[in-house]
């Protein structure tokens, strides 16, 4: 399983994978990003489902970019990924199919090209079809997403800022590594302030952020203990009283 996390804010794009890659009892670690970064292009490519989809995919992308694509919109880079999706399963879904995997690829694709107005983060299904993300979902989780939302839904806004998104993103990867052994550091961050055209692209490892992870730990005691709890004494009365039969 994977953790690839893409929040968009007005400042700017983060984006957070995790490395782990589990092949039945064997696990290695391997990127889930991949970034292209020229003049007035900068985009983020992060996948969930079977990494010799994901691989082929991103080759055909690559050599279309090598060959001299050139896409002035991200929608367009978008639509470009998802035809290389389409073409990896005419080549391979049958296949796959009867040897018993299913043909799985869902995209998060971030970024600004030369003529977007702004940012821009989209989620592309297995299928090559794709939607926008917008203002009233700051988020887009693919892969093991079922732990780490809470916490997004909570404090991410577009508002926040682009530090407030990362700490944010990171607890939420937290809290699905203790909660699943397939997924773990080390973690991969892109960074993207709007109208730059420059990504930031960083590795984290455990060693890096688990003072992080216990400082977290501990609030979360902290604001567990300091929860009242007199409203929980109507249920509690109610429990029958054992008297000390001691002696």
């Amino acid at each position: 399983m994977t953790y690839c996390l893409g929040i968009k804010v007005k400042e700017g794009l983060v984006a957070l994978a995790d490395t782990r890659i589990t092949a039945g009892t064997n696990t290695t670690v391997k990127k889930k990003i991949f970034v292209n970064q020229k003049e007035n292009h900068s985009l983020f490519i992060m996948t969930s489902g079977l990494r010799s989809v994901r691989d082929k995919a991103i080759l055909y992308f690559q050599e279309l970019l090598e060959e001299g694509a050139v896409y002035n919109k991200l929608y367009k880079a978008v639509s470009a990924f998802g035809e290389q999706v389409k073409r990896v399963a005419t080549e391979d879904k049958a296949a796959l199919e009867s040897a018993g995997f299913k043909f799985n690829l869902n995209t998060i694709v971030g970024g600004q090209l030369r003529d977007d107005a702004e940012h821009k983060l989209f989620l592309l299904y297995s299928e090559g079809n794709w939607v926008e993300l917008d203002e009233s979902a700051p988020y887009i989780i693919i892969g093991n997403s079922g732990q780490g939302k809470a916490i997004l839904n909570r404090v991410l806004h577009a508002d926040s800022t682009m530090k407030q998104a990362l700490k944010a993103g990171f607890l939420s990867f937290d809290s699905t590594r203790v909660s699943n052994n397939d997924v773990e550091f080390p973690i991969d961050v892109v960074l993207y302030k709007k109208d730059s055209f420059s990504l930031v692209d960083y590795r984290y490892e455990q060693k890096d952020l688990g003072e992080i992870s216990e400082i977290w730990a501990q609030k979360l005691k902290s604001a567990l203990d300091a929860i009242p709890e007199e409203w929980m004494e109507l249920a509690f009365d109610k429990m029958p009283q054992i008297e000390n039969q001691a002696g």
